[in-house]
């Protein structure tokens, strides 16, 4: 019985041997071109960033990041992080459990419109909700008749973020939650637990990783938006500002030290949200792995 096991273990051996016997010459130029790429298109634009930042020395610097408009562009940059992202959460875990464990009519449908915003440019985004909002908009004069105001103002902004960054919590906690089945709820299910007490102690534990993972990109994404706030907000000067926006503003001024300033910190929050990442899969590897190959 040996040999034939030996026969049939050795063309399952052969057939992956190319795989991982590539020549030292193709791995060294695989390797030189991808961190070429990173080095190019990543890492010296961060280089530039803060070394333009800084050029002027830190006081600089820290009189840049003190000035009344860039301390209100960065308020409302967080302020409208904290609101868009609770909600991308609300709606990413509704769909993707809506998705992931029910069959319904319409549901290939649902799914490629939660990928809509990976498609369309952000400016067209920003400009539908001028046509819906705006004065000549569709329901423009019905909210000046209650008073009520949406463009030019953080309600805009907000409703602007909240459409380009839905689809980051959505579409990470998707295929995990398909990958999971309904194993677990429905033993939940039969144990005595109802819908909301199956949600909380299985399948939201089951997810929490993929959840966490798509939280930091959709706030990393709300934080650097620029397209569709910037054609919803106006441009109000203290007011309506982001920061993307205010380093456009500072650099058209030609105050190049002020507008690498903002950028630098737009970049140190994208890099933190980055050594979370790796922190988390670093602290929590082997959970995080179970629970993807759950």
């Amino acid at each position: 019985m040996a040999d034939p096991e030996i026969k049939s273990y050795a063309p399952h051996h052969e057939s992956q041997s190319p795989a991982v016997t590539e020549s030292r010459t193709a791995r060294t130029v695989l390797m030189a071109v991808t961190f070429a790429f990173l080095a190019i298109f990543l890492l010296l634009p961060l280089i530039i960033v803060f070394k333009e930042a800084f050029a002027k020395g830190i006081e600089a610097y820290t009189q840049a990041l003190g000035e009344p408009d860039t301390r209100s562009a960065i308020r409302l940059t967080l302020l409208v992080a904290a609101i868009s992202v609770p909600l991308n959460i609300v709606f990413g875990i509704s769909a993707a459990w809506a998705i992931a464990k029910f069959e319904f009519k319409g549901k290939a449908f649902l799914t490629t419109l939660i990928d809509l915003p990976f498609s369309v440019s952000p400016v067209i985004s920003g400009l539908v909700y001028v046509l819906l909002f705006g004065a000549q908009g569709l329901l423009g004069a019905w909210l000046k008749a209650h008073g009520i105001v949406i463009l030019f103002a953080v309600p805009g902004i907000v409703l602007a973020t909240i459409f380009v960054t839905f689809p980051f919590v959505a579409r990470e906690l998707i295929p995990l939650m398909q990958e999971q089945g309904n194993g677990d709820e429905e033993a939940a299910l039969s144990l005595g637990a109802n819908g909301w007490q199956a949600f909380w102690y299985v399948t939201l534990p089951n997810v929490k990783w993929g959840l966490l993972y798509g939280v930091l990109l959709c706030n990393a994404r709300a934080m650097g938006e620029f397209g569709a706030v910037s054609v919803v907000s106006g441009h109000i000067r203290g007011l309506t500002n982001t920061m993307p926006l205010h380093v456009e503003i500072l650099y058209n001024e030609y105050n190049a030290a002020a507008a690498f300033a903002v950028a630098s910190l737009l970049a140190g929050l994208a890099l933190v949200t980055l050594v979370l990442k790796t922190l988390l899969e670093m602290r929590y590897g082997a959970e995080i792995a179970a629970t993807r190959g759950h």
